[in-house]
């Protein structure tokens, strides 16, 4: 098993690499620069035609890319402890969180990110304007996660799973581009530095 990774400020990557760490499991890893474009050469091209990491290659050469699929199948490997539920209904609120996170906040912070960020000027189809429309918009994404953390430790009720880390690679991404927690979003401060404390998020 080899895992494909890249370093940060990348969030996907460190998505899974949070997970390997709450779980025990250590990963062989191979760095793929993003800066260099390693993500784009051929040879990466033919584990994962998209061009993104990370990507984890079985020992059978079966390539599993997206974090979140390489997430689920470590954990049919190691299900304990487990961060994807176990109960019919916390399965069904972690994976529900899991997609709000994914489609409320980060395709606004990746518009910030694509759109406005020097580290982005090369790419094409750039819109400034756009980029810098979408600042509100993860402005009010941040707020419907801090009323959602109102009365509870953890996004997904009172033990840390997937989506804890989802939001947190997020929202530390967000900082880095540029368009971080809004100050008073008091719930999801509190909560960002009870799982930043965790020994994992230093993965």
């Amino acid at each position: 098993m080899l895992f494909y990774d890249s370093p940060n400020p990348a969030p996907n990557p460190r998505r899974v690499r949070i997970f390997a760490a709450e779980k025990g499991i250590e990963l062989p890893s191979r760095e793929v620069s993003i800066p260099k474009r390693e993500q784009k050469s051929p040879e990466f091209l033919e584990k994962n035609p998209r061009g993104q990491t990370p990507a984890l290659e079985l020992d059978d050469g079966t390539v599993i890319a997206e974090s979140v699929a390489i997430m689920r199948y470590l954990e049919a490997l190691h299900p304990e402890p487990s961060m994807f539920g176990t109960a019919p209904k916390d399965i069904a609120a972690i994976e529900m969180w899991n997609r709000r996170v994914e489609m409320i906040l980060m395709p606004a912070v990746a518009a910030v990110w694509v759109h406005t960020h020097p580290f982005t000027a090369a790419l094409p189809g750039r819109n400034a304007d756009w980029g810098e429309a979408n600042r509100p918009r993860v402005a009010d994404a941040f707020r419907f996660f801090d009323e959602s953390l109102k009365d509870t430790e953890f996004l997904a009720g009172d033990a840390y799973s997937a989506a804890d880390i989802l939001l947190l690679t997020t929202a530390d991404f967000a900082g880095f581009v540029g368009c971080g927690m809004p100050d008073d979003c008091e719930n999801l401060r509190g909560w960002h530095e009870r799982v930043s404390a965790r020994p994992s998020a230093e993965a």
